[in-house]
């Protein structure tokens, strides 16, 4: 049974927290590795240097949009792919701890399946851009 009345206020919570990570991993990206070094890792990947780009944009963009609660629901769709990737090319040969070398696979795993949860359950709380809310069910007679 999920309590309706509290369910507004996990939702912001996982959402802040996912803002909160893309964000860091964005920034991480832009300030410590540098976008030049950033584009220097995807391509030792064979990835394009514009994916590169678009994977900072994505982090800060996305993790932007939901701290602010816009759209939650479709960035948090949209920013699993990239997580994917992130195990596919990077981490899921590492093991599963992202304390191996290189890091594991098991967080960013854990990530997609939070941001899968974010987008069941919608913007949640304090939203910029609420959802619409369902029409109640009538009862029946």
């Amino acid at each position: 049974m999920i309590d309706l009345k509290t369910a507004p206020y996990a939702a912001l919570v996982l959402r802040l927290a996912l803002g909160v990570m893309f964000i860091a991993h964005g920034l991480l990206k832009v300030l410590v590795f540098t976008p030049a070094g950033t584009v220097g890792y995807f391509e030792s990947l064979g990835l394009s240097s514009l994916l590169a780009y678009v994977t900072m944009a994505a982090e800060l963009g996305g993790g932007l949009a939901l701290l602010l609660g816009v759209a939650s629901r479709w960035v948090a769709l949209a920013l699993i792919p990239l997580l994917a990737g992130t195990v596919v090319l990077v981490h899921g040969a590492n093991g599963w701890l992202f304390a191996n070398p290189g890091g594991g696979w098991e967080y960013p795993v854990f990530l997609m399946a939070a941001a899968a949860v974010q987008a069941l359950l919608g913007d949640g709380a304090y939203a910029l851009r609420g959802q619409r809310r369902p029409l109640p069910h009538p009862i029946p007679a």
